[in-house]
């Protein structure tokens, strides 16, 4: 392992973790340590808070990850964030169809496009990296626009730049895309993060989701264009609950934050929505070695571009020619 950087309290390094180049970061006094896979999604596959790992995984080393990568950890989702309900998409009034002889999309059990282009790509460079007395910092970019396999899917030349920042035991993660093409680009990206709490089984965690609105979906889980109240309390216990839910609505402090989380006996993990994230996925499926749920950071509802284009979604955030748009969520554990 290589220092970069190192300041009293906190480290950003360059590491090898089975062998595999990863990025870490380091907060002595919190105790907690990030590690960053660039080669795989720029994934923070691992968040240890004294000796526990917040994320969720299937597997013990990183060599499997890259064997038979699988969603784990922090997946970033692009150009599309969860389904689509079709192989295309619509922006601009027009119609793009998916060609799925390039083999770079996965689909769902459905047969639906899911995901997006970017969940282990390997196109990711370090641009920086740092450390102060105020946070630890690694910053990594994906130029879409150069990799002809993504362009030929979603043909909107940008740029997509990811920090992620260590300050005080929270983990910051910031996005920044800029449109590079001359046309206005719809922005459908979100965050797929599998969490897990070690104090309690699944049964007794309670989930707080700070939600007006459940988006109404239909059996291929994508939605109708309709809303419903929320149903579930505040706390929430998950008990025998499964959770594949969309929610809108959400409810912010005055600094504009929204704080989804759960809790076991003590230990408390939150995720904290920046402003332009307006759309919480959470999942929480059951079943064997599935303790985990997901809030999901997302800047639109599932299949919205497609719904935008049938008048069923006016909230689809775009990003004019030459414009740049840029959003942070935040991990917060504690009770560890």
């Amino acid at each position: 392992m290589t220092a970069l950087t190192q300041a009293a309290q906190y480290e950003a390094r360059t590491s090898s973790d089975d062998g595999i180049g990863t990025l870490t970061l380091r907060d002595n006094a919190s105790d907690v340590t990030v590690s960053i896979v660039p080669s795989l999604g720029n994934n923070s596959y691992r968040m240890m808070v004294k000796g526990k790992d917040v994320f969720w995984s299937p597997y013990q080393k990183l060599s499997e990850f890259k064997a038979k990568p699988t969603l784990l950890g922090n997946p970033f989702l692009a150009p599309w964030a969860n389904r689509l309900d079709q192989h295309a998409f619509f922006a601009n009034g027009r119609k793009y169809v998916l060609n799925p002889e390039l083999k770079n999309y996965r689909s769902d059990g459905n047969q639906l496009p899911i995901h997006g282009l970017l969940n282990f790509s390997s196109h990711w460079k370090m641009i920086g990296i740092g450390a102060d007395e105020k946070s630890a910092w690694v910053t990594s970019r994906l130029e879409f626009f150069r990799l002809p396999e993504y362009m030929a899917q979603f043909p909107f030349a940008h740029t997509i730049d990811m920090t992620y920042r260590l300050a005080n035991g929270v983990l910051e993660v910031e996005t920044e895309v800029t449109n590079l093409s001359f046309d206005k680009m719809p922005l459908i990206i979100g965050y797929h993060p599998y969490f897990r709490v070690h104090d309690a089984p699944r049964a007794e965690w309670k989930v707080t989701l700070p939600a007006k609105l459940r988006v109404t979906l239909n059996g291929k889980l994508t939605p109708t264009g309709e809303t419903t109240p929320n149903p579930y309390g505040d706390p929430h216990v998950l008990a025998a609950t499964q959770l594949d839910d969309v929610f809108t609505g959400l409810v912010r402090d005055s600094k504009g934050l929204a704080e989804f989380s759960v809790q076991g006996r003590l230990q408390k993990i939150s995720v904290i929505y920046g402003p332009k994230f307006p759309v919480a996925v959470v999942y929480a499926p059951m079943g064997s070695n599935r303790d985990f749920i997901c809030f999901e950071p997302m800047t639109g509802v599932t299949n919205a571009m497609n719904l935008a284009h049938e008048g069923k979604y006016k909230e689809l955030q775009t990003i004019a020619p030459g414009g740049v748009w840029k959003e942070s969520y935040w991990i917060k554990a504690t009770g560890f």
